[in-house]
């Protein structure tokens, strides 16, 4: 079944060429200008939210890019996408049976990035007579259905507070061009970490003759944010501060997920200093415990001056002992 191709360097509006940084760079414009939080128009700005992640997704990674920039061999002609053949994406063969097409409709990703680059599988089909009541597969025997496994796009807002996700599920056979939806809410729960499997009872593929329906399970991925990095409960944001806030200090205000703080840069600080902010992260479990906020320093330098600055820098070199260069003393 074609799909269509989603020409993500145009979604980031960065060419073929473009180098990781900048792409790094194009997708964290358009994160802060779409993102869902600070957008006016909320719904379209959501949905196109949605649409840099899954970009980003793909090309920042220099193995899915690879993989995709091999696929697009064909991507500027007329038409659907049309998919290689093979069992690639929601593509799956029960034992005996027709093949199985399933795609996932809510879940943040598209019908072409849930075909090539999600790790959406089907597994645990019985094929032999350990299945209900045994028997060889085909014999009427009532036999469990395959769990589905597929990804979820969560932002760290919603990994924040938890959510409840409207979700469907797709399932064609190849065969009779017969095709289910299953409808049904997810709840995402507050401190989902990135990897985190979420079981949703008896959605997976259905059973046959009378057995029950397996199971479904979405892994988590949180979306790209552009201020803010979530490892396991941990939150990481790069602070760019000037230089004179990073030798005299300073008193800044720095935004988290759940409201801004200020923040105390103690004179002499060094690029690249880490400074912990405890309880500040994303939440651990039901425990009402949280992981804690890392601001990593980054120290701008300004790239263009007035006569006034510069004269400025010459009198500070002139008057100044520092040399980064000199020979520590024994």
């Amino acid at each position: 079944m074609p799909v269509e191709f989603k020409d993500y360097y145009a979604t980031l509006g960065v060419p073929r060429t473009a180098s990781a940084d900048d792409i790094k760079k194009a997708f964290r414009k358009l994160a802060r200008q779409y993102h869902p939080d600070v957008a006016k128009d909320k719904k379209n700005a959501e949905a196109k939210f949605k649409e840099i992640n899954e970009a980003n997704e793909v090309l920042s990674d220099p193995v899915k890019r690879k993989k995709y920039d091999e696929l697009g061999a064909n991507w500027d002609q007329e038409g659907a996408f049309q998919p290689p053949p093979g069992p690639r994406g929601g593509m799956r063969r029960p034992a005996g049976g027709p093949a199985q097409e399933f795609h996932f409709g809510g879940t943040g990703f598209s019908d072409f990035f849930e075909q090539f680059f999600s790790g959406g599988s089907r597994h645990g089909f019985p094929e032999d007579e350990s299945a209900f009541g045994g028997g060889a597969p085909g014999g009427g025997r009532a036999r469990r259905g395959s769990d589905v496994e597929g990804d979820i796009l969560v932002t760290l807002e919603e990994a924040m507070r938890g959510t409840v996700r409207p979700i469907s599920l797709q399932m064609q056979n190849a065969q009779t061009g017969e095709v289910e939806t299953h409808s049904f809410q997810v709840r995402i729960p507050p401190g989902a970490t990135d990897g985190r499997r979420i079981r949703v009872p008896a959605q997976g593929e259905p059973g046959q003759a009378g057995g029950p329906a397996g199971d479904l399970y979405l892994r988590v991925r949180h979306a790209a944010h552009p201020e803010f990095q979530a490892r396991e409960a941990d939150l990481y944001h790069e602070l760019a501060v000037a230089p004179w806030e990073a030798v005299l200090g300073a008193e800044v205000v720095v935004p988290t997920l759940d409201g801004s703080i200020k923040l105390r840069i103690p004179p002499g600080t060094e690029p690249g200093r880490q400074m912990r902010v405890r309880g500040r992260g994303l939440p651990k479990g039901k425990s009402g415990e949280r992981g804690d906020f890392f601001v990593i320093i980054d120290v701008q330098l300004p790239t263009s001056l007035t006569a006034d600055e510069r004269a400025q820098w010459e009198k500070l070199r002139g008057v100044s002992r520092f040399n980064p260069r000199a020979t520590p003393s024994p």
